[in-house]
């Protein structure tokens, strides 16, 4: 039972940090294009920052940690499959950091990317997320 209560958390945590990480980029899309010192840029970091350091950062948390545990569980870390799903983890973590990295240029209002960078790096969460669920699901590689 604690087994099906640790996934569910897994399920959720994810669901809401990827929630976060669709959403961020788009809002650095819209920040871009306010004018800095203005209402609307100050607006916007406060959204960021509200955004990152309340969800993001520990669904990202919960994520991990709830995850490390099924794995360990259910003895998945031999499984070839898996040890894709973790590097793909690993690049949608790296884009975390990325993503609070220019979240704290915006902060101190020294972004150097433009909106349209901004709209093109938005599409990389959602690969990933494609990818790390069909690995789940498909389960390639045993």
């Amino acid at each position: 039972m604690l087994y099906l209560w640790i996934k569910t958390l897994h399920i959720v945590a994810v669901i809401s940090w990827m929630a976060g990480m669709l959403y961020l980029p788009r809002l650095f899309v819209y920040h871009a294009d306010a004018r800095q010192h203005g209402d609307a840029a100050e607006t916007f970091k406060v959204m960021e920052r509200k955004l990152l350091r309340g969800i993001m950062n520990p669904a990202a948390a919960v994520s991990v940690i709830a995850g490390a545990w099924l794995a360990w569980d259910g003895g998945l870390w031999r499984d070839g499959w898996f040890h894709a799903k973790v590097a793909l983890v690993i690049v949608l973590l790296g884009f975390h950091v990325f993503l609070s990295r220019q979240a704290g240029a915006f902060q101190k209002d020294r972004n150097r990317h433009s909106s349209r960078f901004y709209r093109a790096i938005n599409e990389l969460p959602a690969v990933l997320m494609v990818a790390i669920v069909a690995l789940v699901i498909i389960k390639p590689w045993l």
